[in-house]
C-alpha cells in the first residue's frame, strides 16, 4: 500500500470541498421533510423556505455526481496503488453509487436484501426508507460515471506512478 506525499492533501481538500457543496445542495435546495438529517434530529437548519432554489436543475443530480468524485478522491488520498490502485478505486465507488442508484428502481428487491437489525443501528434505521422513497433517475446514473471519469483524470493526471505499487 503506497500513500500519496504530495497530492494527498489535495485529495482530501478536493473531496472536502466537494462534500460541502453536496451538504448545500441539501439544505438550500431540499425541502427539510426529506432529508434524513434534519428531520431525524428535529434541528432545521435548513435554508430551503428562506432562499430561491439556488442550484436549479443541477442540483437534482449533483450530489450523486460529488459523492462518486468525493469519495475516489478521499479513497485514494488515503490508500493506492498508482494507475492501477485510481483504476480499481473508482471502478469500486462506481459500483457501490450505481448498486444504490438501482436499488431505487428495484425497491421490493432492495428492502428484502436488509437485515432486520439494521432498524436497531442510527442512520442504518433509515435504509429502508431511502429504498422505498427514494428515485431511480438516469441523469443520475449519468452523473456517477461523470464524477467517476473526472476523479479518474484527476488521479491520473497527478500520479506519475506506474501501473504497480512498486518503485
Amino acid at each position: 500500500m503506497q500513500v500519496l506525499g504530495r497530492h494527498r492533501g489535495l485529495y482530501i481538500l478536493l473531496g472536502a470541498i466537494g462534500l460541502s457543496v453536496g451538504t448545500l445542495v441539501y439544505l438550500l435546495d431540499r425541502d427539510p421533510e426529506h432529508i434524513y438529517f434534519i428531520y431525524k434530529h428535529g434541528i432545521d437548519f435548513s435554508l430551503y423556505h428562506a432562499l430561491p432554489n439556488l442550484f436549479g436543475p443541477l442540483g437534482n443530480s449533483l450530489p450523486t455526481f460529488i459523492h462518486v468524485f468525493s469519495f475516489i478522491l478521499l479513497t485514494a488520498a488515503i490508500i493506492s496503488c498508482g494507475k492501477r490502485g485510481h483504476l480499481v478505486i473508482c471502478l469500486c465507488w462506481v459500483f457501490v453509487d450505481l448498486l444504490f442508484e438501482l436499488g431505487q428502481k428495484f425497491k421490493t428487491w432492495s428492502v428484502m436484501m436488509i437485515p432486520d437489525w439494521f432498524s436497531t443501528i442510527p442512520y442504518l434505521e433509515n435504509s429502508r426508507n431511502y429504498f422505498l422513497y427514494g428515485s431511480f433517475d438516469l441523469n443520475d446514473i449519468g452523473s456517477i460515471i461523470l464524477g467517476a471519469i473526472l476523479a479518474y483524470i484527476l488521479l491520473l493526471t497527478t500520479t506519475k506512478e506506474e501501473w504497480t505499487c512498486r518503485k
